[in-house]
């Protein structure tokens, strides 16, 4: 974790050139050089699981980078989901409300969402049923993904967090007294992320994914689910870009530690 530092500051202003093609398929012109395919990212997770919850850039600047994501809020005040261009809050209490321009988050990942993929699935009774399926159509373990499904679910499993007051807490402290929902007959949308193994710190390995119901009453980040039938959206990309803080707070924080566990704990448990 020695060059953790070092490979962030790299990142910060990387621009890596997207796969034009998919299955074979072109995808986007060789002369587009305005980021509209690239996965943009606010900070990194090892931020926030050290409980450095205030950031710097507004959801109005944020929506200049992307229309589709997830994420959260200063003092870590709940759960960000936005598809279709519109951006959606889900309380500690489980409300749900539409995000104004004016509000900060410290962490948060968006996309101009353009899939490169559509397929109909049918039941998958875990999470990690869900998972695989999505490993089943992906084009290899080092690229990103950006996820949709619109579905009808038997079951699903969420939580949010309150907002936090300083001095802030450690993110794995958090949510050990998150507030947890469970749903039964729901149709909703889920909106997330797969990163790849090697951006470990920078942002959680593996699916990352937030749920909000269609008739927006409930959702948040998805601990566990069950989908009957839904259609399932995939776009994948090489193109990444970060945006670090210039808090002090950030600049002086110990971001080189392996946060493995704690990761682990605070956004799969």
């Amino acid at each position: 974790m020695k060059n953790e530092s070092a490979f962030v500051h790299f990142l910060h202003t990387l621009h890596l050139h997207r796969d034009q093609s998919y299955g074979g398929h072109a995808r986007i012109d060789e002369h587009d050089h305005h980021g509209a395919y690239e996965i943009f990212q606010v900070s990194t997770v090892n931020a926030l699981v050290e409980g450095l919850y205030d950031g710097e850039i507004t959801y109005g600047d944020l929506r200049k980078h992307g229309d589709f994501g997830i994420g959260t809020f200063n003092a870590l005040d709940g759960e960000m989901i936005a598809f279709d261009g519109n951006f959606y809050q889900i309380k500690g209490d489980g409300r749900v409300n539409s995000v104004d321009d004016r509000i900060k988050t410290p962490f948060a990942v968006v996309q101009f969402f353009k899939p490169n993929l559509s397929v109909e699935i049918n039941e998958c009774k875990t999470f990690e049923e869900l998972a695989q399926k999505c490993d089943s159509l992906s084009s290899g373990k080092n690229c990103f993904y950006t996820i949709r499904i619109d579905g009808f679910f038997s079951f699903i499993k969420t939580r949010s967090v309150h907002r936090q007051i300083r001095p802030y807490k450690p993110l794995n402290e958090v949510t050990r007294l998150q507030k947890e929902f469970e749903f039964e007959n729901v149709e909703g949308t889920i909106a997330g992320f797969c990163f790849p193994d090697f951006t470990q710190g920078l942002n959680v390995p593996g699916y990352h994914l937030h749920f909000l119901s269609h008739d927006y009453l409930s959702g948040g980040h998805i601990l566990d689910c069950t989908i009957m039938r839904g259609k399932l959206f995939i776009d994948h990309t090489s193109n990444f870009h970060m945006e670090l803080p210039r808090k002090k707070d950030f600049l002086e924080a110990n971001l080189a530690k392996d946060s493995r566990n704690a990761i682990e704990q605070a956004e799969k448990q």
